[in-house]
């Protein structure tokens, strides 16, 4: 991990909790690549970057690692965990099972209402992946999902996903890197909510599974590449 203090990581006044801040800031370092995967997270290093207190520093650490992005190492302390296949192969697993069963209800029920917010948030998905803002595409991808999961009625399985979303977003990240992709992320989302607005539950679901499952060979790829 940079050892060095940097301006764009150190904290502006805000009226979200300062805790709020730092976790964030940190798990959008995680995500990014910023801190890699086996870095310790030297409390304070991450002080001096971010400008705030050991307390605010270990808060955000134990939120980050109920989220699976940080974990306790002996003798090294917190660390960024590291991505693996195994683990990967999970997330993708309840993922596949999660949505796809979300977006069959969504397509069910979706009127013109739930249509004109499904195509604003793949507008908004769209705008970030051409103007290569890799923050803001994350943030439309998780939105695209709220809206589907929000409308089928789905509230307790989008807790779930909301818990695994840090790290879905590094797996994101690592495939959206790749130039293996036959068909780019957005390509599959608008076939998704192509199918809700057909209200079509089988063709829905079946373009989640064409998604993830690209997206989880592209994974499976890098992962096992990095070992």
């Amino acid at each position: 991990m940079d050892q060095t203090p940097d301006d764009d990581l150190r904290i502006a006044h805000s009226p979200t909790t300062l805790r709020e801040l730092v976790t964030e800031k940190m798990r959008q370092a995680i995500i990014s690549g910023r801190f890699n995967g086996g870095d310790r997270l030297i409390e304070r290093t991450l002080c001096d970057q971010l400008g705030v207190s050991r307390s605010v520093v270990r808060e955000a650490i134990r939120y980050l690692e109920a989220e699976g992005l940080v974990e306790s190492v002996s003798r090294a302390g917190p660390v960024v965990a590291t991505l693996d296949w195994n683990g990967a192969r999970q997330i993708y697993d309840i993922r596949r099972l999660l949505e796809a069963e979300a977006a069959a209800a969504c397509a069910r029920v979706a009127d013109a209402s739930i249509k004109a917010q499904l195509r604003q948030a793949l507008g908004e998905l769209d705008k970030a992946f051409h103007q290569e803002a890799s923050l803001h595409l994350y943030a439309a991808t998780t939105d695209f999902y709220r809206v589907i999961f929000t409308a089928a009625g789905h509230l307790i399985a989008w807790e779930v996903v909301s818990r695994l979303n840090g790290r879905i977003s590094r797996l994101r990240a690592l495939t959206l890197s790749s130039s293996n992709r036959r068909i780019s992320g957005p390509a599959h989302m608008a076939r998704i909510c192509q199918a809700i607005c057909d209200n079509d539950p089988e063709a829905a679901a079946q373009a989640v599974r064409s998604h993830l499952g690209d997206a989880a060979e592209i994974a499976q790829t890098l992962l096992k590449d990095a070992r």
